[in-house]
């Protein structure tokens, strides 16, 4: 049995990940600002009422698994809000820079006491972070602080190589989700997750640093 943290647990890709990985019976650990009567009826350890970018979230975080191994951290929580080049919104680019990008980077900073040899860090990032995939432009916001979450993440792979815990940028796939306005083209959230934990079993040293789909492809960065 593992032990898991999953953020931005209560709706979404995060209430999926909780839901597999409870049937699965490893031990989870729901992070949230809010629970969702989903997420209460699972029974895990509910965190909520936790803000990533605040620090004093951090520092609970901090002291309340002190004494406690996290195997797998799953940095799950993002925002996602249109800015074109015609309603370029200033506030609006910085609020995803912060919950994106910088609030993961923290937080496996303040839970690093938690980690061990073969923990794992994931970054669940998004398509939308590869320059090199970019054709359509816009969504300056969203895009921008994807690619610098992908850019923590490798170099926290480097960082981290030492201490033997790998990490892994995963794009969840289009997926039918609030965030995405419940797009009848995308995949479920189960089928997501079923993928994206197939990557975080086979993510070793060999592989940190890599940006992936959920369904095995290597993005380009």
């Amino acid at each position: 049995m593992a032990t898991y943290l999953v953020t931005g647990a209560n709706r979404g890709i995060g209430l999926e990940y909780c839901r597999q990985l409870k049937a699965k019976g490893e031990t989870v650990i729901a992070v949230c600002r809010s629970s969702s009567p989903e997420l209460d009826k699972l029974c895990v350890n509910i965190q909520s009422g936790i803000d990533i970018t605040s620090e004093n979230s951090l520092s609970y975080l901090r002291d309340k698994f002190s004494n406690i191994k996290i195997n797998v951290l799953i940095h799950n929580a993002g925002v996602a809000q249109n800015n074109s080049f015609q309603n370029l919104d200033a506030e609006s680019i910085r609020t995803q820079f912060e919950v994106n990008a910088l609030a993961p980077l923290l937080l496996t900073k303040v839970l690093i006491g938690s980690l061990i040899q073969g923990s794992k860090v994931i970054l669940m990032t998004s398509r939308m972070g590869s320059i090199g995939d970019n054709t359509s432009g816009g969504l300056y916001g969203y895009r921008m602080s994807k690619v610098a979450m992908c850019m923590a993440g490798k170099s926290l792979s480097i960082d981290l190589y030492p201490l033997g815990i790998p990490v892994a940028m995963l794009h969840p796939g289009l997926v039918s989700t609030r965030m995405t306005g419940f797009t009848p083209n995308g995949i479920t959230t189960q089928k997501s997750v079923e993928g994206l934990l197939q990557r975080i079993d086979s993510l070793t040293l060999q592989s940190t640093g890599s940006f992936w789909h959920s369904n095995g492809e290597i993005l380009p960065w």
